[in-house]
């Protein structure tokens, strides 16, 4: 089943009534409305009806509304177009903290050249501070935006107090509303704005459509540069097709709208009352007396929100709190409004609309509920209900920046800069190696290897989170030419949250990958945890004069890599419902693949350099591995393997919070050509689990060592060269 719906301010369905009027502007209304024929004099008419119909529902003239293409659109010719007209008057625009970034952006853009800007406070409530308004009006302020209703809180601002100050200064006014129209009355002169934003698809009409007022008299520069169409203030041919299905929503809704506010209110407040009994410690933010009447903003103390919306996949909301693994990423809103971060870190945005009913409110807050009553602190129920025997999706349960993500590079750089230097002979490998282990020499023949992992695996079963932890852990071994010998478990488990019998399969999938590595899992540590996590402390041992690191790559050196890039990125897409079984199922197999074989390889061979490619992403990874031994890397993008349904997936924008970080890292050391698609960029910085061996090998040996692999079974490719330099580089060509 389709998960109940209550995200209705992030867009709406379209009104089947707006897709039956669409429908012939697809098919028989082809016609361009500038055209002089007939079949641009139908499409014209059909521009012109729509344009009536949006002023009537704002209650303007319809010479008074130009078509843009969605909200953003009539945000920026807004507020850049009266920027541009009027910076011989001024520099100086005022606008509000919490803002869609629809305006915030804008603003900011001009700030960068040469606008002043000024964004007012906001009350705990979301409501703008009046006496700041005041205070910041000055003799060269051209324009104040202020939205009408915020989207995530729902507060509406006092528009028509504001315009009151403003007119009375002679500055322009205006406001995104996005978020009323559809869902209250709006009316342009009530609220004495002189400029107004529409986006269709929030009340019922298409993606890609929107309008702006422009009230008679207002003069402003264009954005768009083309030929005069609307009115020659926004050039393009019209979009007829979703313009008609504007104007039929704005229709619609007209004929409806007390009838559509009152359901808005009544579910809106169902909702409310029912978790708010259930839980009481839950917090409403905004302003509850003045606020759109289909937003409910709740948070829930000390739980994260990704965690109960994780764990309620027959609910579709927003968080207001992105709670990654390194930090808690509070929304720009909330923090505006000063909300706490033990409640703001557990923020939900429920948006009810005109198709949401009574039982679906009941069914949703039951979820709510219940998601909630198990993670809050004091839960006494335990063990997760051992007697449920669904099937259980672990990506329900988890969250993150991706699957092995780490700290921010920098930020962890920073941190092991400062742990002391050891001097003892006996240690061979410590952190200022870079490498994830530490070694030991014990004699002349043996030394110690010693490494920890403790990941959370993106995948559904238990069996393969299990299998996949064990791989990664082991990887760091391998990569250093050991033999595992041992290992302990590291289990992060939220027992109040899940049977037990889901831990016994985590712990059957290590102790499969424990048996394939020839170790013995000897006992370890728990936790209880918020989401699963399963890792190993692996202990090993090889010659000491046989140990591979980072450092040691020489020029002229070939880098092979032995698995494909992306498992992060697909592991992100299966957590989000939208990478296909194919990619899910080549991700999983590459996860679970112990590096043992071409570890086993490597021994027969006299290898310069190795290190695994995981959380730091091969950018990352290889960075180490030319900054430890002072040269530099190019790499030949189309020789680099990607798993496939990489590309298309980082084209729909899944790209994992971890490998954003190691993107932004490597612009320092890193160089790409510019003919290189932005998806390898991606993909070469993606945060891996359980990822390939990466070999820096002598070039006359190369082929060799490839070959081996190759007949072995190996998916490896040679994917570039260490070149000399001075400076550790990456050169992508």
């Amino acid at each position: 089943m389709e998960p109940i719906y209550l995200d209705y301010n992030a867009t709406t369905p379209v009104d089947p009534e707006v897709a039956n009027a669409m429908l012939p502007y697809l098919t028989t209304f082809f016609g361009n409305p500038s055209s002089s024929h007939s079949y641009g004099m139908k499409a014209k008419a059909a521009v012109e009806t729509a344009r009536a119909q949006v002023a009537s529902l704002i209650q303007c003239r319809p010479d008074e509304i130009v078509f843009t293409s969605g909200g953003t659109e009539s945000n920026n010719l807004a507020i850049k177009g009266i920027a541009y007209k009027f910076n011989h008057k001024g520099n100086h625009i005022i606008t509000s903290s919490i803002e869609h970034p629809a305006v915030l952006e804008v603003c900011k853009y001009l700030e960068n050249n040469g606008f002043r800007v000024t964004y007012l406070p906001v009350d705990n409530n979301g409501t703008i501070d009046m006496n700041s308004l005041e205070d910041a009006l000055s003799t060269d302020t051209i324009l104040v935006s202020i939205m009408h209703a915020n989207n995530e809180v729902g507060t509406i601002q006092p528009l028509a107090e504001i315009a009151t100050l403003v007119k009375n200064k002679d500055i322009i006014f205006h406001t995104d509303a996005a978020q009323t129209v559809g869902k209250i009355d709006v009316g342009v002169n009530e609220l004495n704005v002189d400029l107004l934003s529409i986006a269709g698809h929030k009340l019922y009409g298409p993606k890609g459509i929107g309008a702006l007022y422009i009230r008679t008299g207002i003069q402003m520069d264009k954005i768009l540069h083309g030929a005069d169409h609307e009115q020659n203030r926004r050039a393009g041919t019209e979009n007829v097709l979703e313009i008609v299905g504007l104007g039929k929503a704005c229709e619609v809704i007209e004929r409806n709208l007390s009838a559509v506010t009152k359901n808005l209110s009544e579910t809106c407040n169902l909702l409310y009352e029912d978790i708010r009994g259930a839980i009481p410690d839950t917090r409403r933010n905004g302003n509850a007396e003045n606020s759109l009447p289909n937003t409910l903003s709740l948070s829930f103390k000390e739980i994260e929100a990704d965690l109960i919306l994780s764990t309620t996949p027959e609910i579709a909301a927003s968080a207001g709190a992105a709670c990654h693994s390194d930090q808690v990423q509070v929304s720009h809103v909330l923090k505006a409004m000063k909300i706490p971060e033990e409640y703001a870190m557990g923020t939900i945005r429920f948006s009810t609309g005109k198709y949401t009913t009574d039982k679906e409110v009941r069914v949703a807050s039951e979820a709510i509920i219940k998601a909630v009553q198990k993670l809050l602190p004091d839960n006494k129920s335990g063990h997760g209900d051992r007697a449920v025997h669904q099937e259980i999706k672990l990506t329900h349960y988890t969250h993150g920046l991706g699957c092995a993500c780490k700290m921010n590079p920098s930020d962890l750089s920073e941190v092991l800069k400062k742990l002391p230097k050891i001097s003892n002979d006996k240690i061979i490998v410590d952190s200022s190696h870079s490498d994830d282990a530490a070694v030991y020499r014990i004699d002349a023949s043996t030394a110690l290897i010693q490494t920890v992992d403790f990941i959370t695996p993106i995948v559904d079963a238990p069996f393969d989170f299990g299998a996949i932890s064990a791989a990664n852990a082991l990887s760091d071994i391998y990569a250093m030419a050991g033999i595992p010998r041992f290992a302990l478990n590291i289990v992060g488990f939220p027992s109040k949250r899940l049977p037990l019998r889901v831990l016994d399969q985590i712990i059957d999938g290590a102790k499969s990958v424990a048996d394939e590595a020839d170790i013995h899992i000897l006992g370890g540590h728990t936790i209880e945890d918020n989401e699963p996590k399963f890792g190993m402390v692996i202990t090993g041992f090889t010659h000491p004069d046989r140990i591979l690191t980072n450092k040691n790559a020489k020029p002229g050196d070939v880098l092979i890599l032995t698995k494909p890039l992306g498992t992060g990125i697909i592991s992100t897409g299966l957590k989000k419902g939208i990478a296909d079984q194919r990619a899910i199922q080549a991700a999983i197999h590459s996860m679970r693949q112990l590096n043992k074989i071409p570890s086993e390889i490597a021994n027969s061979f006299n290898i310069n350099a190795c290190t695994d490619i995981t959380g730091f992403g091969l950018l990352g990874h290889l960075y180490e591995m030319i900054q430890a031994s002072n040269v530099s890397a190019e790499l030949n993008h189309p020789e680099v393997p990607l798993l496939p349904g990489v590309p298309r997936l980082i084209q729909m924008g899944i790209i994992p919070g971890g490998t954003k970080n190691n993107l932004a890292y490597s612009q320092s050391f890193s160089k790409w050509g510019p003919e290189i698609p932005e998806n390898y960029r991606i993909a070469f910085c993606d945060a891996q689990t359980s990822g390939g061996l990466l070999f820096s090998v002598p070039e006359r040996i190369s082929a060799e060592f490839l070959g081996k692999l190759l007949e072995a079974g190996i998916e490896a490719k040679k994917i570039g060269n260490i070149v000399a330099d001075k400076k550790p580089f990456i050169n992508i060509l």
